[in-house]
């Protein structure tokens, strides 16, 4: 028995060490991000290549823009790179699953953060919980607006995991509100403040009594309040965005909207990492892991101004 416990405590120990050497042989992460215009995508990416810079290892980052085609060319260029894993936040929905199927056509794995590839899903999809996030902010918004009126949607970019788990969200939250009317609803391509503020105009030319509006990310949201103060209706006009992004923080600060949901970039990026490398290693990591994000308004926004999570 002694014996047997001597060879499993050794074999512990030699796997420990194995495990230590796969994860020294991580030299280089490739980083596909969908477009750094947007400052969601750029906290993540700072916070990759500085977990990265910690662990000594290398990473090559490519900025598609918001487009698809580009970012398949930039990971067929990657994968010729010798990376040891692929960490992936598609630039849309159509044929986000070819770059997927790429990469394990190659041997890599793939690590995707804020949105999966429907029908080849990433070895593991690290995201915040957007439908349960959704809910409370919408739950905030129609509650603050006494739980009756006109409502307009913004949607981000169509058939996104975001788009899709946010709209889901919001639309439970919308159940228990049966005197709020949904009266206009609008897809955005680039998630954007410019599109936000002519979605926003368009949308107040044709429903200039809307009195909620929802705006699914926060440039959105900011987009949207700058059309509102434009047009100065006589109405309230409550406006919920999502992210958390750092200006939007500062904004929400002086009441130029309502509300958000400030999502854990910079821990979506320390845990992209640590997954490329565990995958790297051969180690199982779960198929999904979703995080919280925090309601967030002029009362609690200053700690995530002072310190983003």
């Amino acid at each position: 028995m002694k014996f047997a416990r001597t060879l499993l405590a050794s074999a512990a120990l030699l796997g420990l060490g194995l495990g230590s050497v796969h994860a020294a042989e991580v030299k280089k992460l490739g980083l596909a991000v969908a477009n750094l215009q947007a400052n969601f995508f750029n906290q993540i990416k700072q916070s990759v290549e500085a977990e990265a810079k910690k662990r000594g290892i290398e990473v090559v980052t490519v900025d598609a823009k918001g487009d698809g085609p580009t970012q398949i060319n930039q990971i067929q260029d990657l994968l010729t790179q010798n990376i040891d894993a692929l960490i992936y936040i598609p630039a849309g929905a159509a044929a986000a699953s070819v770059p997927v199927k790429l990469a394990k056509q190659a041997g890599i794995p793939v690590v995707n953060v804020d949105r999966n590839a429907e029908g080849a899903p990433g070895d593991t999809f690290l995201a915040t919980d957007s439908v349960a996030s959704a809910k409370a902010v919408c739950d905030y918004i129609l509650k603050e607006a006494g739980g009756k009126g006109k409502m307009v949607i913004i949607h981000g970019q169509k058939g996104t995991t975001p788009e899709l788990d946010r709209t889901k969200g919001c639309q439970e939250s919308l159940k228990a509100y049966p005197d709020v009317s949904v009266v206009a609803e609008q897809y955005s391509n680039m998630w954007s403040q410019d599109e936000g503020f002519q979605i926003m105009q368009n949308m107040l030319q044709s429903n200039s009594d809307v009195s909620i509006v929802f705006a699914q990310a926060d440039g959105l949201a900011l987009g949207a309040a700058q059309a509102i103060k434009v047009a100065n209706p006589s109405q309230k006009i409550v406006v919920g965005g999502f992210d958390g992004d750092t200006a939007a923080l500062e904004a929400l600060s002086k009441g130029v909207f309502n509300v958000t949901a400030t999502q854990q970039t910079q821990k979506m990026g320390r845990d992209a990492v640590e997954n490329a490398v565990k995958l790297a290693a051969k180690e199982k990591v779960p198929p999904v892991q979703l995080m919280d994000a925090t309601l967030t308004t002029k009362e609690n926004v200053a700690s995530f101004i002072a310190n983003h999570p």
